[in-house]
C-alpha cells in the first residue's frame, strides 16, 4: 500500500517592519488641478514593536480624550475642512487635538519614504507617461528595499498596507505591485514584499498616519517657502543615506 507523503511547509520569516501607504492628489493626467498638480505617495515604515506598543496606544488615547471613543478615522481632508467628527469640535478642543497629534507624530519612531510626481512635467516630458500611482509605487518599493538591506531585513517578508480605492483600481494596483515585486525594478530581482489592500473604513492608525503625511509633503515640494509646520516635523522622519541626504533617498520628486 502506498503511503501518502505530506510536503513540509516552508516557514516564511516576517520582517521587523510594517509599511502603511496612502496618497494625496489624484492620478489623473487629463484633468490636472493647477493649485495642486502633484500626486504624492507616502510610505510610513514602522518597526512592529514601536507601532504596536507606542504609536497605536498614543493615537487611541488621544481619540478617547478628544471624542470619548476611538472609532473616529483620521483623514487629513476632514480635519482640514472641519468635516465629520471634526465639525463638532470647537476651537480649543480642535487646537488641543492638533497639538497632541503633532506631538505624537514627532515622538513616534518611524521612517518616511515619499514620492512626489509632478503631473504637468510628467505629461510634458513623455509621449506616453506612466500611471502616476504605479510610477510612485515602483520608486517607493526600491527605496524601502534599500532600507531593509541596511537593516539586514532583506531576506524576510515585509507587508505593505494600502487603502482600497475601488475594484478596478485595486486590481490594477495588485497587478502592478506583483510586476515590480517579481523583478521589474531597479535591482532586477524579486523583492521581499507582500500587499494588503484594506477597506477604507478600516480603523488603522498606520494608514491614518500615512494619510496625514502625504499632503504636507506635496505642499512643501510645491511651495517650499510657505510655512508648513507638519512638513517641518516630518522632515526629521525621512529615510536618509549615510551622508544625511534626503532628496532622491527618502524623498523622490519626479520628473
Amino acid at each position: 500500500m502506498n503511503e501518502s507523503r505530506q510536503v513540509p511547509s516552508v516557514a516564511v520569516r516576517h520582517s521587523d517592519f510594517i509599511v502603511y501607504v496612502d496618497e494625496s492628489g489624484d492620478h489623473s493626467l487629463e484633468s490636472i488641478d493647477p493649485e495642486y498638480p502633484v500626486f504624492v505617495l507616502s510610505f510610513c515604515i514602522f518597526r512592529k514593536p514601536d507601532y504596536a506598543e507606542k504609536v497605536t496606544p498614543a493615537i487611541r488615547k488621544l481619540k478617547f480624550q478628544t471624542f470619548g471613543h476611538d472609532m473616529v478615522v483620521l483623514h487629513e481632508s476632514e480635519i482640514r475642512r472641519k468635516k465629520g467628527a471634526f465639525s463638532m469640535l470647537s476651537r480649543e478642543p480642535r487646537e488641543a487635538f492638533l497639538s497632541g497629534l503633532t506631538e505624537i507624530i514627532d515622538a513616534s519612531e518611524f521612517r518616511l519614504v515619499a514620492v512626489v510626481i509632478d503631473k504637468r512635467k510628467l505629461k510634458d516630458k513623455y509621449v506616453r507617461p506612466a500611471h502616476p500611482y504605479h510610477l510612485a509605487l515602483g520608486f517607493g518599493l526600491e527605496r524601502i528595499y534599500r532600507l531593509l538591506l541596511s537593516a539586514r531585513q532583506d531576506d524576510a517578508r515585509t507587508f505593505l498596507v494600502c487603502e482600497a480605492r475601488g475594484a478596478r483600481e485595486d486590481a490594477e494596483l495588485e497587478l502592478e505591485f506583483r510586476r515590480i515585486r517579481d523583478g521589474a525594478n531597479y535591482f532586477r530581482r524579486p523583492l521581499p514584499f507582500d500587499l494588503i489592500i484594506a477597506d477604507k473604513k478600516t480603523n488603522s492608525e498606520g494608514l491614518q498616519l500615512a494619510d496625514l503625511t502625504a499632503r504636507p509633503i506635496g505642499l512643501k515640494v510645491l511651495r517650499p517657502q510657505q510655512i508648513n509646520r507638519a512638513a517641518a516635523v516630518l522632515n526629521e522622519k525621512f529615510y536618509r543615506d549615510g551622508a544625511g541626504n534626503v532628496l532622491g533617498i527618502g524623498l523622490k520628486v519626479f520628473p
